[in-house]
């Protein structure tokens, strides 16, 4: 008998995706204390980024489902309640203080690739300046990557020029023997571990086999639906052959199914899921207008965010001015379950006001009366989150599809 395989379609796909990504309903609630800890750990961590052209990327992605957050709430949470702690998934990201356990996986793969890859490249020699690095924070405390080889030449380079004591605290913090204890600016400041973690998550261990489960598990309940690759790459801590294997066994024991997710263009891209996905009740999302960052977590993904919703975006941060399609660092904009569009702004903080250089409405999108009004409207509401007060539009911001 031949085994029919369920399609979920393109518009189902899409809010569920959503759902998962708390961007289905209106952006209400405190935004703050336990709230905002269980808005992050529904979305299993929140990217950081230091780009502050309107304002960081993780202060954008909460505020975006919590429109009554402010960056201190945050700040709160990781420094002052260790409500968080700050490490790596696919890059810095801020994580649940309860998943930390399931981190030593990634601590001792990370020591073991950082020693083989960088003992080869500049940095070599740093191994040797761990345990001074470590000594100096145990005896005189906290300090940042400033604070440490005093009696090494200091470069004001990239990866590339750090010292071997830069290195060597670099190492102890993706290892998992020093932590962050706060920022200032943006700058790390760390400490030892077992002085930064409380103690019921700190001793707590998991063995290999458990701590894949949970990764491939967590990623694919926030995910909603997922290839072994997609479950790999969520927390990026578990192999590409780890998480088919994890697939290979969870489908051999009906805990996941196999579906055909529709993409935009009408194809089926062969999927997992819960048994129950295709039999969830999902509501028409909320139509209000949407102003997200780049990197979030609905959009990390580019490729998903292609197929899921017909969008095509990169960051061209890098691309030199005159080749850039659209602008330095602009920002995706939704409304209910359709992206419809990116702007480029600016927050000019002295002078309290929000410019907007351009708005590009995606093909098919008709910029009406309403739809401007709602665009409007939700740029003024972004004003409080960017030290803004007001937004002005420059001559000609409305461009063609």
């Amino acid at each position: 008998m031949t085994r029919t395989i369920p399609v979920l379609t393109n518009q189902k796909a899409r809010r569920i995706f959503l759902q998962r990504h708390l961007l289905a309903n209106a952006p209400s609630g405190k935004g703050r204390g336990d709230e905002l800890a269980g808005v992050i750990e529904d979305l299993g961590f929140v990217q950081l980024d230091s780009v502050n052209t309107f304002a960081r990327a993780h202060d954008l992605i909460l505020w975006s489902r919590r429109q009554q957050y402010r960056p201190r709430a945050l700040e709160n949470l990781l420094s002052r309640d260790r409500k968080l702690f700050e490490h790596w998934t696919h890059d810095a990201s801020t994580i649940p203080i309860q998943f930390f356990p399931m981190w030593r996986i990634r601590f001792e793969r990370a020591a073991k690739e950082l020693e083989a890859r960088w003992a080869k490249d500049r940095r070599a020699g740093f191994l040797e300046k761990t345990h001074g690095v470590l000594k100096q924070i145990s005896d005189e405390g906290c300090c940042c990557s400033a604070d440490v080889g005093r009696d090494e030449e200091k470069k004001s380079g990239g990866w590339w020029d750090w010292h071997p004591s830069k290195t060597a605290l670099e190492y102890l913090w993706h290892s998992g023997q020093l932590s962050v204890v706060r920022r200032e600016g943006f700058r790390k400041i760390y400490d030892l571990t077992e002085r930064v973690i409380p103690p019921e998550y700190l001793n707590a261990y998991v063995d290999e086999r458990d701590a894949i489960d949970w990764h491939c598990n967590a990623a694919l309940d926030r995910l909603g639906f997922a290839t072994s690759g997609e479950i790999s790459a969520f927390w990026a801590t578990v192999t590409k052959q780890e998480a088919k294997e994890w697939c290979a066994r969870e489908l051999s024991e009906g805990r996941i199914v196999e579906i055909d997710v529709e993409g935009t263009d009408g194809t089926l891209r062969r999927s997992f899921a819960r048994p129950e996905l295709m039999d969830e009740q999902v509501d028409e999302l909320s139509p209000r207008v949407r102003l997200l960052s780049p990197f979030d977590p609905a959009l990390r993904d580019r490729k998903r965010a292609e197929r899921l919703f017909g969008f095509n975006y990169r960051i061209e941060i890098f691309v030199p001015a005159a080749k850039r399609t659209y602008g330095y660092y602009v920002f995706p904009v939704m409304e209910g379950e359709r992206l419809i569009g990116r702007v480029d702004m600016k927050a000019d903080r002295p002078g309290k006001v929000l410019n907007v250089t351009a708005f590009w409405p995606e093909e098919g999108v008709r910029m009406g009366v309403g739809r401007i009004s709602r665009l409007h409207a939700e740029l003024q509401r972004a004003c409080g989150l960017g030290a803004c007060q007001e937004v002005q539009f420059q001559d000609g911001w409305l461009r063609k599809a």
